[in-house]
């Protein structure tokens, strides 16, 4: 029997019964469907989440951080030190000198501090509840904010602690309205803040909302408001960027010298505790670090939806093995008119592999129409969603596609194959 012959004949057994051949489709759509979104949204979240480490700043950018010395060895270390950052648990050994120093380096072109507070401002009538960004004043050369009208404050201004306060796009809206804020002062624990800039729209990043910022020089943060004199994070911009682990390096032996932290050797305990009290982290690795998690998440999701795929399969042979039992004398007359064990094979196995391209090509249309619209939807909420389905969503689509058609259509295409001609044209 010719390849068209076997294909009509394969058409016009699915075509007698609509239902069961939709329902046998339904299950490939599922899971078809679920590989596009799985792949999309695992894109759409790789690149918001790199597109907000890379706000703070390029491939030519290193952070240093406080970090909570543990006892504990590995990665367990690295998550006990975040909770007890939350548990509200201080390290004060990073300071401005530290920065001075880390600016000496070769390789180190400018850098800015940072540390966060909240505090009730005030204008007018008007109270609002913001947080208060210190910074030094290179955070306007290093970092993507930009100034809307007014100015940044000056090096100078931060030594000499004055009182001058640069706001975020929303927080001005909020105390100011369209009237223009540069030259009027705010209160700050009922002392008065000169106004001095705006900064343009940027949106949320991570947690933060930076347009609801209030930024003011970070000695005037820590000396007048509250009353520390330690910071949080440095962001470090290097001259080149080929040498940026050698900087890295440099930068973690002078802090730890700067410390009173072992040397390198030295450096954990006999039980394999990390000493550091800070951590440096370029930028390029955190990227690095947020695709694997991301591809992580991807490769689990994916586990999960080979399972659905597993149940349309099942859903597939289940449906063959009726097939074969309902058109049993049909299988019997045409074997006893000549047909061979190939062409009973051939006919079967078309007709499930054929259940599965039809689901597999709905079900990746279907796909890229509901990634689309997550992806519209995400936009909606201010998030920095691109709508994107990746070549590699496409090949495996179709690779499972083909696996379970053929894996599920053989067992029951080789049973109708094998049946008796006389058993099949007298069974009942």
């Amino acid at each position: 029997m010719s390849i068209i012959s076997t294909a009509k004949t394969a058409v016009a057994a699915m075509a007698t019964n609509k239902i069961r051949t939709a329902l046998s489709v339904l299950g490939i759509v599922i899971g078809i469907t679920s590989v596009i979104i799985v792949f999309s949204a695992g894109e759409g979240i790789s690149g918001l989440v790199i597109g907000q480490i890379e706000s703070f700043g390029g491939s030519d950018m290193i952070e240093t951080e406080i970090k909570v010395p543990t006892s504990k060895k590995g990665g367990g270390g690295e998550m006990q030190s975040g909770v007890n950052l939350t548990m509200g648990v201080q390290i004060t050994t990073l300071t401005l000198d530290d920065m001075d120093d880390i600016n000496r380096l070769p390789n180190i072109k400018r850098s800015y501090a940072g540390i966060m507070g909240q505090e009730q401002i005030s204008y007018g009538s008007e109270l609002r509840r913001a947080l208060l960004f210190g910074s030094t004043a290179d955070f306007i050369n290093i970092d993507q904010s930009e100034i809307d009208y007014g100015r940044f404050f000056t090096n100078t201004e931060d030594k000499s602690l004055s009182q001058v306060a640069v706001l975020g796009f929303k927080i001005k809206d909020k105390l100011f309205g369209n009237s223009d804020p540069v030259g009027k002062f705010i209160k700050i624990r009922g002392k008065k803040y000169r106004v001095i800039g705006v900064l343009e729209e940027r949106g949320a990043i991570m947690t933060f909302d930076f347009d609801d910022f209030v930024y003011i020089p970070i000695r005037t943060l820590q000396k007048k408001i509250m009353g520390i004199d330690h910071v949080l994070f440095m962001m470090h911009q290097v001259e080149n960027k080929n040498l940026i682990s050698d900087t890295q390096e440099q930068m973690r032996h002078l802090l730890r010298e700067n410390h009173n932290l072992p040397r390198q050797e030295q450096l954990t305990d006999w039980m394999g505790a990390p000493k550091d009290d800070f951590r440096v982290v370029s930028m390029v690795e955190s990227m690095e670090i947020m695709d694997t998690v991301t591809g992580a998440i991807t490769l689990l999701l994916l586990a999960i939806v080979a399972i659905s795929l597993i149940v349309g399969g099942v859903g597939i042979m289940n449906i063959m093995y009726v097939i074969v039992s309902e058109r049993t004398p049909e299988i019997g007359l045409r074997k006893a008119v000549g047909a061979k064990y190939s062409d009973i094979m051939a006919q079967f196995l078309f007709e499930s592999v054929l259940i599965t391209i039809i689901g597999g090509i709905i079900g990746i249309i279907l796909g890229i129409i509901i990634s689309f619209l997550i992806s519209i939807g995400a936009q909606s909420f201010g998030l920095d969603w691109e709508f994107k389905v990746p070549i590699e969503a496409f090949v495996t689509a179709i690779v499972f596609s083909a696996i379970f058609g053929i894996s599920f259509g053989v067992y029951p295409a080789r049973r109708a194959a094998k049946l008796d001609p006389i058993t099949a044209l007298t069974k009942k």
